[in-house]
């Protein structure tokens, strides 16, 4: 797979249904060699691409700069992209889709998006399963849910943060998305306590 530039996929089918994301996915589990560390953290995709770019990971990238040391550290994206190591973010199709699960009205769609992620999470765990000694998952949703369940097919264990109850705690029902963002400082907080235990 090359890092050339192609036309961006901006509508439309969502990536996790499209053959280029399946096919770069297949790469990374059947070809690419992931670098063993101490810890993988697996953070959400973004709408802003490269993903190190977003906001959202420039915030996170900051909180685990501040707990944890960087030569123990693998960041992990995973998501409606499927699971890619990020120093691959710039690989054709990552930087290339404009995409969010959550504008999607379509029950149908956030079903087989679990289903399909959940199968690639549980993928990139076995292939990774000797990789990491621990194995950290900032998310919430949908994404948490794939997670979850990836980790109980492979019997890989992953930290999920923010936790269960804080998330009950900080939880909106009347809100569009109900458990917050992730740039929520107290799950910044929690994140960031998680990280400095390791």
């Amino acid at each position: 797979m090359a890092s050339e530039e192609r036309e961006p996929i901006w509508a439309g089918t969502p990536p996790f249904f499209r053959p280029e994301f399946e096919e770069a996915f297949q790469f990374i589990i059947r070809d690419y060699t992931v670098r063993e560390r101490e810890v993988a953290i697996f953070l959400p995709c973004s709408v802003h691409k490269p993903y190190s770019t977003s906001p959202s990971h420039r915030l996170f990238d900051r909180v685990i700069a501040d707990a944890i040391s960087p030569e123990r550290v693998h960041r992990v994206v995973f998501g409606t992209c499927g699971v890619v190591p990020r120093e691959l973010e710039r690989m054709y199709p990552y930087a290339s889709y404009r995409y969010m699960l959550g504008r999607s009205p379509d029950p149908a769609v956030h079903r087989s998006f679990l289903r399909i992620e959940t199968v690639r999470v549980a993928a990139y765990l076995e292939k990774t399963r000797g990789t990491y000694r621990h194995r950290v998952a900032y998310c919430l949703g949908e994404f948490r849910e794939a997670m979850r369940e990836a980790s109980a097919r492979t019997g890989v264990p992953v930290t999920l943060v923010p936790s269960d109850e804080t998330i009950a705690r900080c939880r909106n029902p009347e809100a569009r998305f109900a458990d917050g963002s992730l740039s929520t400082q107290e799950y910044l907080d929690e994140f960031a306590a998680v990280l400095r235990g390791l």
